[in-house]
């Protein structure tokens, strides 16, 4: 059975640029690469600050358009930089998260291949190459239509942002597989959410080098299970790519296909369209992670793997098991 697809991108997401950096333009090119025929192009959209302010505080909103409005390069951090164009090109990079989840609800899977990347940003905070938080953004605004909204966060980092906004929250459920000890040093297990969100966050840090068979068997006994338990009503996955064997963060061994695994792993525990929000992901073979991510999407066959994951990740899911809602 085939189904419906759409990509969100366009030459807008260029604008936010400093080549010298490793989250530059030449990415978003990579990630467009391979998309195939059958996916339905829709153009970027932008947030309003309303949508901003239902995760992010006023203060940090005005920031960034304040360092925006010099027009030249100025670095937050050591990390994350805002150049004259970064502030409209971040509200579009927002609002094309929302409608990623806005075409989802009505049926249709799409991924929205955006920049700047947002799962670092926290409420009064940019990091890590981040602006505003464009998954949480879009589980906003979902919260507003549906009851509960689930986050699957797959980038090699910990989405500490998306955590933080939803730490207190029953109606999201944030589920993180990320590399331990990696930046931003956040994510341990023991990071289960606090008042009515107590259980609501799960958090699987795996060790460097790991493969499809650790993430297929963690996705299976864990994500998939607190899904099932929770029922979304929406799934957002941030998306990063960067876990890819031959990208420069040279953390994790997997290779494009193994996303179109994991992509089908959620769509059977959910059984309904996903919205896909592009994170990480700075490697040559992220257009081609991004094709097999669609692939599994439209519904083409994916070879499951039948490895066995390290004892480190049975580990993990052994203690994810006794925390999970």
């Amino acid at each position: 059975m085939t189904h419906r697809c759409s990509a969100i991108y366009g030459d807008e997401f260029t604008v936010h640029e400093l080549d010298i950096h490793r989250e530059n333009r030449e990415r978003l090119l990579r990630a467009v690469s391979r998309l195939p025929d059958y996916v339905n192009h829709l153009r970027p959209v932008e947030a309003s600050i309303a949508d901003l302010e239902r995760v992010h505080n006023r203060r940090h909103i005005r920031m960034i358009e304040y360092f925006s409005s010099f027009g030249r390069t100025h670095y937050i951090d050591m990390d994350t930089y805002v150049t004259g164009g970064s502030f409209e090109t971040a509200l579009l990079a927002a609002g094309s998260a929302i409608r990623a989840a806005e075409r989802a609800l009505d049926g249709e899977h799409c991924f929205a291949l955006i920049r700047p990347p947002g799962h670092h940003a926290e409420p009064d905070r940019a990091m890590g190459f981040c602006l505003f938080n464009n998954a949480a953004v879009a589980a906003a605004w979902a919260l507003e239509q549906v009851d509960r909204v689930a986050i699957l966060d797959w980038d090699l980092h910990h989405g500490n942002g998306t955590q933080k906004i939803f730490y207190q929250s029953d109606r999201v459920l944030f589920c993180s597989v990320h590399m331990s000890n990696a930046f931003p040093g956040t994510g341990w297990i023991d990071e289960i959410g606090e008042g009515r969100g107590l259980g609501f966050t799960l958090n699987a840090p795996i060790r460097q080098g790991c493969g499809i068979d650790d993430y297929a068997f963690l996705f299976s006994e864990v994500f998939a299970e607190a899904l099932n338990h929770f029922k979304p009503d929406l799934l957002i996955i941030s998306a990063g790519q960067d876990p890819l064997g031959d990208d420069p963060m040279n953390g994790m061994r997997l290779v494009p296909q193994d996303f179109g695994v994991l992509t089908r792993i959620l769509m059977e525990a959910v059984d309904q369209p996903l919205a896909l929000v592009l994170e990480g992901g700075y490697g040559p073979s992220l257009g081609e992670a991004v094709a097999g991510i669609f692939g599994a999407l439209h519904g083409e066959p994916v070879r499951m793997p039948y490895g066995n994951p390290r004892e480190s990740t049975v580990r993990t899911v052994t203690q994810l098991e006794k925390v999970m809602i």
